[in-house]
């Protein structure tokens, strides 16, 4: 898919117009005709576009013929799963265009696409891409605190009962924060050579926003590593509740079985084809009946004392 958008009167415009200067074109999981329509239309590189479809490419910044991209890892939700991942985003700064590519329609430009991010002009280009970032930053930090909801609400049901379908839910919330974690470090890389790197023209009143992109980024690592800490602590701490059940259920039938094995020593006793005691007493069967219970009853007050059962 291919939209092209512009700024007038403070107000984002879709429009058709490829090559009027100062437009942002956003391209979602283009085809070939549009990759090659938007490098006629800007000059740029197919390669540049291409890179950013793949779904392993890292995060990274490179700068040739005086266009930069800008590659970030962004957090998507799989709705059939809900499962929280991420997904390369790049973003190209042209002397006359902004270009994002993805391979899907992320949260991160919806809010862009709506008109709902205050002080965005898609001609300055520059401040643009700081907005996509302190945008992709605070989109880590609100799906991190949904994670920790999440994380809560699984260790109350764990306490209620030991069930797989729970434990599954924690190791994909656990998954989630490494991916996290690993896509916000290399964000943090990024930013950090985007502060050297000369073809991007840094303006003054661009500089907090920057700084707030920064922090916002450090929060968010800080936050997922965190909760990637708790998470691990969790689930080892689960994994040996767990253990402990299994040894408490096995020295339960344990027990049972020696109990069990009592009557059934004895009466294989007096089932000998030998003379026995009893045998020709009428009460020997109750006797023998007899014998077996009170054999039953000190095995589980021994056991019970042993902390068997």
């Amino acid at each position: 898919m291919l939209a092209v958008y512009n700024t007038v009167d403070s107000r984002i415009v879709k429009t058709d117009k490829l090559e009027e200067k100062g437009s942002w074109i956003n391209m979602i999981n283009p085809t070939e005709e549009e990759i090659a329509l938007v490098g006629k239309a800007t000059q740029i590189e197919d390669y540049f576009i291409k890179d950013v479809l793949d779904d392993e490419e890292r995060p990274r910044i490179e700068t040739e013929n005086n266009q930069i991209l800008v590659i970030i890892n962004v957090p998507i939700i799989q709705n059939a799963t809900v499962i929280y991942e991420t997904i390369p985003l790049g973003i190209i700064l042209t002397d006359r265009h902004i270009v994002t590519v993805c391979l899907q329609d992320v949260d991160v430009l919806r809010d862009f696409v709506n008109g709902k991010v205050r002080g965005m002009e898609t001609y300055k280009k520059t401040r643009f891409l700081f907005q996509i970032l302190y945008k992709s930053a605070t989109l880590y930090l609100t799906l991190l605190r949904e994670i920790e909801k999440k994380t809560n609400e699984i260790e109350l049901a764990l306490h209620r009962s030991m069930k797989n379908k729970e434990l599954i839910r924690l190791l994909n919330l656990q998954k989630s924060l490494v991916y996290f974690t690993t896509s916000l470090k290399s964000n943090e890389k990024v930013m950090e050579k985007m502060l050297r790197t000369k073809g991007l023209k840094i303006y003054e009143e661009d500089q907090d926003l920057l700084e707030d992109v920064i922090i916002e980024n450090k929060q968010a690592v800080e936050m997922a590593e965190t909760y990637s800490n708790i998470s691990s602590s969790m689930m080892d701490a689960f994994a040996s509740i767990i253990s402990n059940n299994l040894n408490m259920v096995m020295k339960f039938l344990a027990s049972i079985t020696i109990i069990l094995a009592l009557p059934t020593m004895l009466a294989s006793f007096f089932g000998m084809n030998v003379k026995i005691p009893l045998q020709t007493s009428e009460y020997g069967f109750a006797i023998v009946v007899g014998m077996s219970v009170i054999l039953c009853f000190g095995g589980i007050m021994f056991l019970t004392k042993k902390d068997m059962f």
